[in-house]
């Protein structure tokens, strides 16, 4: 005798779309930190050549590390994340109900994250930030050239980026808040049969 909440129940379409975002936002995620990467040495050679003669070799050295941190520290976070969400699809499509729970955890941190992002990179456009309070001329003027060594494609990308992974997070803590999704985890999966034993033979003796 089968029961409805034991019935084995075909994959959602929203279920499996939201695994292949997550699928998708990954790659990207992985794409983007390896585009971080080759850009750097390149990034770093334009701002050398172009920073002697407005800043001591020092202050010069000082923002090549900070360059170097901006580019790494969040090109690492970026693996990481890119790891986490193939996990987490792969946690969706094996009918997982924590994995499901923490996927609306990681889309409500990855929208924000994408959401403060974009203000950071609307900010570096909008408002000159100075490195110290001394000579903010110079200061401005490092900045000026830390910001013309990037690719002309730095600044869209990211831009382009921070809005995809917003939309992305959003879309899929949706697709997983569908009733289809919610009707496809809370069904239990059948009962496996027991084993057992072969049922005894009655024997019968000989006349």
């Amino acid at each position: 005798m089968s029961y409805p909440d034991q019935a084995p129940a075909r994959r959602p379409a929203a279920v499996g779309l939201a695994a292949a975002v997550l699928v998708l936002m990954a790659a990207a995620a992985l794409a983007h930190a390896l585009a971080a990467l080759a850009a750097l040495g390149g990034t770093v050679d334009r701002f050398r050549a172009a920073a002697p003669g407005t800043a001591t070799p020092g202050e010069i050295d000082g923002l090549v590390t900070l360059l170097r941190l901006t580019v790494l520290l969040p090109a690492a976070l970026t693996v990481l994340v890119g790891v986490v969400l193939l996990g987490l699809a792969a946690g969706l499509l094996a009918r997982r109900a924590g994995a499901r729970v923490a996927t609306w955890v990681v889309c409500g941190l990855g929208l924000a994250s994408g959401c403060c992002g974009l203000a950071v990179l609307v900010g570096q456009r909008a408002v000159p930030l100075r490195l110290s309070a001394g000579d903010r001329a110079t200061d401005a003027e490092l900045l000026g050239l830390v910001g013309g060594a990037y690719p002309s494609w730095w600044i869209p990308v990211n831009a382009a980026l921070s809005v995809g992974q917003a939309l992305g997070y959003l879309g899929v803590a949706v697709l997983l808040a569908l009733p289809a999704a919610n009707a496809w985890f809370r069904r239990r999966r059948p009962a496996p049969a027991p084993v057992g034993p072969p049922p005894a033979v009655p024997s019968h003796p000989p006349r």
